[in-house]
């Protein structure tokens, strides 16, 4: 919820706490991005999530890891073009310092 919530506000400082430096995210589109092109785009203001409605699919513990899959609706506008479309992620999580942070992640469009 807090991811949700950072990405809907383009909260750069929750997102810099919650995505891990290392992180990479492969995007609908096959690009590969790391964490600082993600918290850039939404530095720049490229990026406006204007409404998140998502559900957790399924969530797996792995020693100190999780998995999430989740099918997301998003509407919103990248580089001032309106789009609207259901999605479904995949985020790895893990702990450091008794915190979780996503690790790596992917999206396809439905």
């Amino acid at each position: 919820e807090q991811l949700r919530q950072a990405m809907k506000s383009s909260d750069v400082a929750l997102l810099d706490q919650l995505l891990h430096d290392d992180l990479l995210f492969v995007l609908p589109s096959g690009q590969v991005i790391t964490k600082q092109m993600d918290l850039q785009t939404h530095q720049s203001g490229n990026l406006i999530l204007q409404e998140i409605t998502s559900s957790i699919d399924s969530i797996k513990h792995i020693e100190e890891n999780v998995i999430v899959t989740l099918t997301s609706n998003i509407k919103g506008q990248m580089l001032a073009q309106t789009f609207e479309a259901n999605f479904r992620y995949l985020r790895v999580w893990k702990m450091f310092n008794g915190q979780f942070k996503v690790i790596a992640g992917s999206g396809v469009q439905l």
